[in-house]
């Protein structure tokens, strides 16, 4: 398979503080990786984070709610 098959360049302009903000948030290191990873999380296409994320959820010990009022 031919790496380009899947990828195009493109030329545009990028807000860095976004961008900073973004690689923090997603743990990446470079520019290519955290436009990439961010454009798979807003298509849909990147549901280990959500898989991990509602794993974590199932695991939590909640309070019992019959004491929330208090």
């Amino acid at each position: 398979m031919v790496y380009t098959a899947n990828v195009a360049k493109h030329l545009i302009d990028i807000d860095e503080s976004a961008l900073r903000a973004a690689r923090a948030e997603l743990g990446t290191r470079t520019i290519k990786e955290t436009v990439n990873r961010a454009l798979r999380q807003a298509g849909g296409s990147d549901r280990s984070r959500v898989k991990r994320s509602l794993e974590r959820l199932a695991r939590a010990k909640f309070a019992d709610r019959g004491d929330a009022w208090r």
